[in-house]
């Protein structure tokens, strides 16, 4: 035993030392910006069309008929007794779901509420990109608001900020401090819900990135604040690699710290977090390892298949609606709360409503983006991604929410963002924060600005 422990200690000792090496090599690299186009066929001589146009939600008689007829028509394989969540969405509780959704849930009141903020489009090397621009209905005198761009994950979509939106333009009027107004820009992913789709093969998070830093710039915001988690959280990171001098500040609640020595401290982090920086916290969310890595093993089933067939199972999911929304709904029960698969319902209205969680399936169903957005999945998981290798170089803060599906210690969040000057640990919530918890995630980028601007 005396034996085992010592070359425990020697381990531990030259990974911390090699730790130590490559976290003092700071040097300050950015991605290249680069160019591309997307759009079906050859990039055409002519410049590109750069008017912004307004949007508009819109369904008709025939798109909910068609959804209605679907539904009728829906098999169901009856669960195993007792097996709740555990093998999945359970059918007897989607059965609740598929008669709120056939006989109460309102797409057209929905699509009223959709369309209360400003939508737009523009053209943007070849793609169709829609977002919504909300301005600050009122200014506290001589204070200017803050351009704030918040990107999205899957399988979400830009209706996940409708709860924070007031929060961060209006927050006097929502028990917040107004000290920090903002100006808020969610655009959605390419092949996301009202965003077009890449006619191309290797649209990935940089791409996705330029493309959002050039709609900025549209916008005619030359610096500006980004915020975002799952996908939205590696492109923010990647918009901070590509133009650091644009962005002003960078917020994120999910982070992908891949290629790192940290990670490698994992097996030995349960005897000797304090020589690798954990904190108490840090080891309660890490530990036990077996059961943590059990639950990412577990929740990760989707990842595999979207990473290399996702038109395969695209076909399946863009055919039924029941079929696409236990697919996507089975996320939000787990994603939100890993113990919530011990319950009959998956624990999903606790967090939310039904008609905030159809009306995010609705955006996948009625646009058809269901492969699409998978494709992203594939794109991104390649061997040679630069970035993953790049640190960022600009101020940032992060909101490590407890229930995510990955815990993030701040030591770890260093080693890639050195300029990291907020890191909190959130006493609830889980993957889909904006969604879940918008005062918890507004309360923290509200911090997270005021020692910014402190600085």
């Amino acid at each position: 035993m005396a034996g085992v422990m010592w070359l425990e200690i020697l381990l531990a000792s030259v990974l911390g030392f090699v730790i130590y090496w490559f976290a003092s090599k700071d040097k300050e690299e950015t991605l290249p910006l680069e160019d591309g186009w997307w759009g079906p066929g050859v990039r055409p001589t002519a410049g590109e069309d750069e008017s912004i146009r307004p949007f508009k939600v819109e369904t008709s008689d025939e798109e909910i008929n068609d959804l209605h007829q679907r539904i009728d028509k829906v098999r169901l394989t009856p669960p195993l007794e007792d097996s709740r969540f555990h093998y999945g969405f359970n059918s007897n509780y989607l059965k609740k779901i598929i008669s709120y959704w056939r006989n109460e849930f309102d797409w057209r009141k929905q699509v009223e509420s959709l369309n209360r903020y400003p939508h737009f489009k523009t053209k943007i090397e070849g793609l169709d990109i829609h977002f919504i621009h909300v301005k600050p209905p009122q200014l506290p005198s001589g204070q200017t608001p803050k351009p704030l761009l918040m990107v999205h994950g899957w399988p979400g979509s830009f209706y996940e900020f409708y709860k924070i939106i007031p929060l961060l333009t209006d927050p006097k009027n929502h028990g917040l401090s107004d000290e920090h107004v903002f100006e808020v820009i969610c655009p959605s992913i390419p092949g996301y819900g009202f965003s077009e789709p890449s006619s191309k093969k290797g649209f990935n998070s940089v791409a996705t990135a330029r493309i959002f830093y050039k709609l900025m710039l549209r916008l005619g915001f030359q610096e500006f604040y980004i915020q975002g988690g799952d996908w939205g959280a590696l492109i923010c990171t990647n918009m901070a690699q590509l133009v650091p001098s644009h962005v002003k500040g960078l917020h994120l609640n999910m982070a992908f710290i891949l290629r790192n020595f940290y990670t490698l401290t994992l097996l030995l982090g349960w005897r000797f977090g304090w020589l690798f920086g954990y904190t108490k916290r840090d080891m309660e969310l890490m530990y036990p390892f077996k059961k943590i890595f059990f639950n990412l093993v577990r929740e990760s089933g989707y990842l595999h298949i979207q990473s290399t067939k996702p038109d395969t199972v695209g076909c399946a999911l863009n055919d039924s609606p029941v079929g696409l929304a236990a697919y996507i709904l089975e996320k939000f029960s787990t994603w939100t709360n890993p113990e919530f698969q011990d319950l009959e319902d998956g624990g999903l209205e606790r967090k939310f409503s039904l008609d905030d969680l159809l009306t995010g399936v609705m955006l996948y169903w009625t646009t058809g983006t269901i492969t699409s957005s998978q494709r992203f999945y594939k794109e991104n998981m390649r061997l040679d991604n630069k970035h993953e290798g790049i640190k960022v170089h600009v101020p940032m803060g992060f909101a490590a929410f407890p229930c995510e599906l990955i815990h993030v210690p701040e030591k770890w969040m260093k080693s890639k963002y050195p300029k990291l000057i907020s890191y909190s640990y959130m006493p609830r919530g889980g993957h889909f924060a904006a969604f879940e918890e918008p005062e918890l995630l507004a309360q923290d980028i509200h911090k997270f600005m005021g020692l910014l601007e402190r600085q």
